[in-house]
């Protein structure tokens, strides 16, 4: 380590820097997309270089860590200086300079991620690169590879728009920056408290009302936040000591603000990265993405009530008597509406979502002057500039990085490998199909954040889980290149799909980080905490099966509010089975009941081959829904017989 006077201060400065270039760029333009994602990861690199593994508090940082930055600066100077060159030699034998400068930007990514998220990502990169240049060769069958020069293997990586630089990053340094930026600016205009307290003043009152407080508070929080540990560390150091003292038990309340966090990145109008990835990949809009995820993102949320509140009845514990007024409140903080309702706003109207994203910025600071106490000064923007970098690092770094892996999938041909192989072996059943997606989720899970392990597996699994969606007729037609508009919505179902399994590795044990932070916090046992949050957070895997087997993404809007009316009861029902508890105990035949109804008020009739003879609403959810009410009065009166007997007696 060396000392540097003034290194915090220095490093403050540039993260803002980085901030305004990629605010500028992103408003007005000005450079090529390949300058522009070079100098995105250049900046973001160097950046977290120097401030990776210093000494809190301290003006330290490693020499060797200086050296990787000023490294990480190279590479998109280089980039600048030669790049016309660089066209006339591809064809041609590469300089020596081009091959050590792209081969260089490989390595410092690969040491960045190590740095940032550990082993398990580097390894894959290193895997995948070995595999086209030289394993492939040594492998028989389906996964066999021909092999790759390095010379053609280090210009398509660097140099073209399918490598370090393609897609992905462009993804990175437009839709994830600029929305990284305008979750940082709102939390340092004190969104994140205004979140918490409006929370509490709608939903404390309620049975188990604090736990009801997390998941408010984490759906809002995490929808900006895009991250679940971020989240869970950030409303769970509020929302978990709330729910210990009010009654629950502190793994429960750990599991619940876990779970609850996890869900922020389904939860619309932002959806973290999630929905900006997948309108690049798949071509579809970002307002028609975020206008089919609300009602699955509500049910996910309502999935956790259930549980909480099965859980208050259970341990008797009742709503708070909180000293919050809700229109005092919204009197001082309805300047928060003002952003979001820009963001949403514009995006509705068209606009790009990075266009729209900076517009929001601005409404922020503009609408925060409309407030006496939470007025963002010179001070407050500064900080939001740099924490939107210094936030940026993990995220930006890791998808330049993961741009590899997918590169060396489209080259090899894995991923279309991959699918057949989904097809082969789930014997063509969409649901074994999502079963082995789901497991694959969770093992990727385990070692990648959530969006690496979506865009990997999306490339992967997609084409395989939308050809099983199809009907054989539409297929067919497909595959003679008729162009079907329904398809695009089976599409948008499958990467939903892929999404939402994607997020349960941060609540399933062995590795679930969010579950980890938040038993941290709860001073609880971590693995103990995973197995509840995995239990609570269960809708990961409900709803994902709903849009495989129900037009809750493909159907009409009023087909959409069908299930997702039914389907609230069916998860209600879900959670009473899992609990096997109401007003009172349950027995395993009131169980058996109540899963019936949950089959049924879940299953659409399409799965039984029958027509839905009342029109819109299928048989089968009629016949669930009167089971459950029917079981649900019976459990009623036996709870007030029982309970009459025991005053008597």
């Amino acid at each position: 380590m060396i000392t540097i006077k003034y290194f915090k201060e220095i490093t403050f400065v540039y993260a803002i820097f980085i901030s305004l270039f990629h605010f500028g760029v992103n408003i007005w333009g000005g450079i090529s997309d390949l300058w522009f994602n070079s100098a995105h990861f250049a900046l973001l690199a160097s950046l977290g270089f120097l401030t990776y593994e210093g000494v809190k508090g301290e003006n330290k940082v490693s020499i060797l860590n200086l050296i990787f930055a000023a490294l990480s600066l190279s590479t998109f100077i280089y980039m600048v200086l030669f790049e016309e060159s660089l066209y006339a030699v591809a064809n041609s034998q590469m300089r020596m300079s081009d091959l050590l400068v792209a081969g260089l930007t490989i390595v410092l990514a690969t040491i960045m991620v190590k740095k940032s998220t550990g082993y398990i990502i580097p390894g894959i990169i290193i895997l995948c690169i070995a595999y086209l240049l030289f394993l492939g060769q040594q492998i028989d069958g389906i996964f066999a590879f021909a092999g790759m020069s390095y010379e053609r293997f280090l210009y398509r990586m660097f140099y073209t728009s399918e490598g370090l630089f393609g897609p992905i990053a462009t993804i990175s340094s437009t839709y994830v920056f600029m929305f990284i930026l305008f979750a940082a600016f709102l939390l340092k205009s004190g969104a994140g408290d205004f979140i918490v307290d409006l929370s509490d003043a709608i939903a404390g009152k309620f049975t188990g009302g604090t736990g009801h407080v997390a998941v408010f508070s984490s759906a809002l929080m995490g929808t900006i936040s895009g991250s679940a540990v971020a989240n869970t560390v950030s409303t769970g150091s509020i929302t978990i000591p709330m729910m210990k003292k009010a009654g629950f038990k502190g793994t429960f309340a750990a599991a619940v603000e876990a779970a609850a966090s996890t869900g922020g990145q389904i939860m619309p109008p932002i959806m973290g990265a999630g929905a900006f990835i997948m309108a690049q990949m798949t071509h579809i809009p970002f307002v028609t993405i975020i206008a089919v995820s609300v009602l699955p993102a509500i049910l996910y949320f309502a999935s956790i009530s259930f549980y909480i509140h099965i859980h208050a009845k259970e341990n008797n514990i009742k709503g708070n008597d909180s000293e919050i007024k809700i229109l005092p409140l919204l009197r001082e903080g309805f300047h928060f509406i003002i952003p979001l309702s820009t963001l949403v706003g514009l995006l509705v109207y068209g606009f790009t979502p990075t266009y729209a994203a900076g517009i929001a910025i601005v409404a922020i600071i503009a609408s925060s002057y409309l407030t006496k106490n939470k007025r963002m000064g010179i001070k407050e923007i500064l900080e939001a500039l740099a924490l939107g970098s210094q936030n940026m690092i993990v995220t930006g770094v890791l998808l330049i990085a993961v741009g590899v892996i997918v590169c060396i999938i489209n080259i090899s041909g894995v991923g279309i490998t991959f699918s057949q192989l989904i097809m082969e072996w789930s014997g063509n059943s969409l649901l074994i199909a999502i079963v082995l997606i789901a497991i694959a989720s969770l093992v990727l899970g385990m070692g990648l954040p959530v969006t690496a392990s979506y865009v990997v597996l999306s490339v992967l699994s997609a084409p395989a889980l939308v050809g099983l969606m199809l009907s054989p007729e539409m297929a067919a037609l497909v595959n003679a290149g008729i162009e079907i508009p329904e398809v695009t919505m089976y599409l948008l179902s499958a990467h939903l799909i892929i999404f939402w399994l994607s997020q349960d590795s941060n609540l399933t044990p062995p590795v679930c980080l969010a579950a980890f932070a938040a038993a941290a916090i709860a001073k609880t046992p971590p693995m103990k905490t995973g197995l509840v949050s995995w239990k609570i957070g269960k809708g990961m895997y409900i709803i994902p099966i709903l849009f495989a087997f129900t037009p809750l993404v493909t159907g009409t809007w009023m087909e959409r509010f069908e299930i997702f009316i039914f389907a609230l009861f069916g998860i209600a029902a879900f959670a009473i089975v899992m609990e096997g508890y109401w007003d009172k105990k349950m027995s395993i035949l009131e169980r058996f009941v109540f899963a019936v109804s949950v089959f049924l008020l879940l299953t659409p009739d399409s799965v039984f081959d029958v027509e839905s003879y009342f029109g819109i609403v299928n048989n089968t959810h009629i016949l669930g829904m009167a089971i459950f009410v029917v079981s649900m009065l019976l459990h009623k009166m036996m709870f007030r017989e029982g309970k009459k007997y025991a005053e008597v007696n």
